[in-house]
């Protein structure tokens, strides 16, 4: 029987506790991103290929640098895909719909306190979680209104 490289074994939890640790506003590589996400490195070079808003720094030969935005972005693909079930399509609309509520949410924000308004809009008061499912809801009613009204026209 031969005997493992040492550099082939996993390192021990002293080995891992030496390593430096990263300033949360530190840029990531892919093999420290797909550590930290569980996911294979495939995996994200693919979903990079399906979500434009993931757009890692390259470097010579290629490597990729993640932001810290990036990171968070791929945590929010993650969930969506493998916690709640989304396929890539529903996840696709998820994200743009998470954008285009935080971009109202911020907008509706500065325009109530310009007027001095001090309780926030309804939608300001949903969780994140509650309007990216009530966004995805949407969107499925839209696709079906669509294929009913094609398929009656």
């Amino acid at each position: 029987m031969s005997e493992v490289p040492a550099s082939d074994q996993p390192a021990s939890p002293d080995e891992e506790s030496r390593r430096p640790t990263k300033a949360p506003t530190a840029f990531r590589t892919i093999s420290e991103v797909a550590e930290e996400l569980d996911v294979a490195q495939h995996v994200l070079r693919f979903w990079e290929s399906r979500f434009p808003i993931v757009r890692p720094l390259k470097r010579g030969g290629g490597r990729r640098y993640y932001r810290p935005e990036d990171v968070e972005i791929l945590r929010r693909i993650r969930k969506l895909l493998y916690e709640e079930g989304y396929t890539i399509k529903g996840a696709q609309k998820a994200l743009r719909g998470m954008r285009a509520g935080a971009a109202a949410s911020e907008q509706a924000a500065t325009s109530s306190t310009r007027r001095g308004e001090e309780r926030p809009s309804v939608g300001l008061q949903l969780g994140g979680e509650a309007r990216r499912r009530l966004t995805a809801i949407r969107d499925e009613l839209q696709e079906l209104r669509d294929l009913v009204r094609r398929a009656a026209g």
